[in-house]
C-alpha cells in the first residue's frame, strides 16, 4: 500500500510549469516516430492528462489523502462542458500540423498537409491527436453521459473536432474539410464504448489512470487548496519513491464539491518546467445542449469511412511494416516489463527503424546509422547495441535487432531491461 500522509498544507501553491512530405519526411519522421509513441506509452501509462487554470488559495476543511482519493473514486458526473488548456514539453519542436506517424520509413502511407492530395489521410484521431505531444493547445470538451462527448482542438484559423453520438462517431477537420466517420467499438458487455482518444479527455479516466500506479512506492499527500476555473479545489500530490524513474511528481486538483479532476502538472524528476501542466480555464456541469453532439458531414467534405474489417473505403487495407491503421503504431504486440512508474513497454520497432542499422558501427550501416547517431546516443550491452532517445520524461532503447524498449525511465532501466 502507497505510504499516504493526511497532511494539508497551508501555502496552497499551483503546481506550475510552463503535412510532412518525403524528401524531408524520412528524417523529420524518424526524429519525430520514436518520441510521440513514446509519448503515447507514457499518457497510458502513467496517465498524462487533463487540466490548467488559476491561482487561489480558498479556505476548505481539512481532508486525508485517503478521503480525497475516495471523493475522486466516487465522482459521477456524468455531464460537463468547458475549455481545457494543455501545455506539452517533452523537450520536443511542436509537431507540424498534418505530420503523422505513418510518415516514419516504411510505415505505409505518407501524410500530407491540410488540404493536399491525400488530406483525409491526416483526419483520424489518431493522426491528429499526436500534435498535443507538443507545444500549447486549446481543447473544448462536453459530456452527456456515456454515449455523448465531443472533444474540439481550436486553432488560430481552424477547428478539429472528434464527436460521438450513440455509436456514431465523427472527426472533422475545418482546414481541409475532411471527414473521418466510424463506428464505436462493443465493449465487453455488448455495448458501444467510447473511442480511446475520447476516453482519454475525461479528467476521471486520466485520474484513475494516475492513480492506477499508486502502490508502497508512492507518497500520496494532499498539500493545499487552489481555485481552478472558478471553482474551489484541493491539491493531490503524487510522487514516485523508485530511483530508476524520471517521473518527478505529479499533482491533481480535484474539485471540492464533486470530486472532479480540474488541474493536472506533471513534473520531471531532473527539474524545470512541468511536462505536461493542463487545466480547466472554464467548466460547467450542467447539461450541454443537445445539437452540441450533432454532426452532418459539411456540403463538399471529402467523407473516409473507417470500415470495422480495417479497410478503407476503397478497400485498400491499414498500413503495413509495424503500424496499424491511420500510420498509429501497431501496439497488438507490445510486452509490459515491471509495473507502477518503473514499467518498460517492449515492442517491435516500426518498420525502418533499427533494423541492423548500426550494428557494424556508422561507418558500415550507412545514412540509416548515422542518422540514428546523429539523432540518439548509441548504446550496448548484452542485447547487442542499439540508440537511446530522450526527451525530459520518456526514454526510448532502439535495438538494431529492430526491438523496442521505453517507458519514464532512465537509459540505465531501458539497458537492464534489453539485457535480461
Amino acid at each position: 500500500m502507497a505510504r499516504i500522509e493526511p497532511t494539508h498544507g497551508s501555502d496552497g501553491a499551483a503546481g506550475t510549469g510552463e503535412g510532412a512530405r518525403r524528401p524531408h519526411g524520412r528524417r523529420r519522421a524518424v526524429r519525430y516516430a520514436v518520441p510521440v509513441a513514446v509519448a503515447g506509452v507514457a499518457a497510458a501509462s502513467i496517465g498524462i492528462g487533463t487540466a490548467l487554470a488559476s491561482s487561489g488559495d480558498p479556505d476548505l476543511p481539512k481532508i486525508s489523502a485517503q478521503d480525497l482519493i475516495a471523493k475522486m473514486a466516487k465522482s459521477d458526473a456524468q455531464q460537463l462542458s468547458g475549455t481545457v488548456k494543455v501545455t506539452t514539453d517533452l523537450g520536443l519542436p511542436s509537431l507540424p500540423s498534418g505530420l503523422s506517424l505513418g510518415d516514419a520509413p516504411g510505415g505505409g502511407k505518407a501524410g500530407h498537409g491540410s488540404g493536399g492530395k491525400d488530406a483525409g489521410a491526416d483526419t483520424s484521431p489518431q493522426a491528429k491527436l499526436t500534435e498535443l505531444a507538443s507545444g500549447t493547445h486549446t481543447l473544448r470538451v462536453a459530456a452527456d453521459g456515456p454515449d455523448k462527448q465531443r472533444l474540439s482542438i481550436v486553432e488560430r484559423a481552424a477547428e478539429y473536432s472528434l464527436i460521438r453520438n450513440g455509436d456514431q462517431v465523427w472527426a472533422y477537420d475545418s482546414k481541409s474539410n475532411t471527414v473521418h466517420h466510424s463506428t464505436a467499438p462493443k465493449d465487453a458487455h455488448g455495448g458501444k464504448e467510447a473511442p480511446q482518444e475520447l476516453r482519454g479527455a475525461s479528467p476521471q479516466e486520466l485520474a484513475k489512470k494516475t492513480l492506477a500506479a499508486v502502490d508502497d512506492s508512492t507518497s500520496v499527500t494532499v498539500d493545499g487548496t487552489a481555485k481552478v476555473a472558478g471553482r474551489d479545489a484541493y491539491q493531490l500530490v503524487i510522487k514516485p519513491k523508485a530511483a530508476e524513474t524520471t517521473v518527478g511528481a505529479v499533482r491533481i486538483a480535484v474539485d471540492a464539491k464533486n470530486g472532479v479532476p480540474l488541474k493536472f502538472t506533471l513534473s520531471p524528476k531532473g527539474g524545470g518546467k512541468a511536462v505536461v501542466d493542463a487545466a480547466f480555464t472554464k467548466v460547467g456541469f450542467g447539461k450541454p445542449a443537445a445539437d452540441t453532439f450533432d454532426f452532418k458531414p459539411p456540403k463538399g467534405a471529402k467523407v473516409t469511412e473507417d470500415k470495422a474489417d480495417g479497410k478503407d473505403a476503397e478497400g485498400g487495407k491499414g498500413a503495413e511494416g509495424g503500424h496499424g491503421r491511420d500510420g498509429a503504431p501497431d501496439l497488438s504486440g507490445m510486452n509490459v516489463l515491471g509495473k507502477s512508474w518503473t514499467s518498460i513497454a517492449e515492442l517491435k520497432a516500426p518498420g525502418g527503424v533499427g533494423s541492423g542499422a548500426g550494428a557494424k558501427g556508422s561507418k558500415d550501416a550507412g545514412p540509416a546509422g548515422a542518422l540514428l547517431d546523429s539523432l540518439g546516443s548509441k548504446v550496448s550491452g548484452s542485447f547487442g547495441s542499439g540508440h537511446v532517445f530522450s526527451t525530459r520524461l520518456v526514454n526510448a532503447l532502439v535495438t538494431d535487432d529492430g526491438k523496442v524498449y521505453v517507458g519514464a525511465v532512465t537509459k540505465d532501466a531501458l539497458i537492464k531491461a534489453a539485457s535480461k
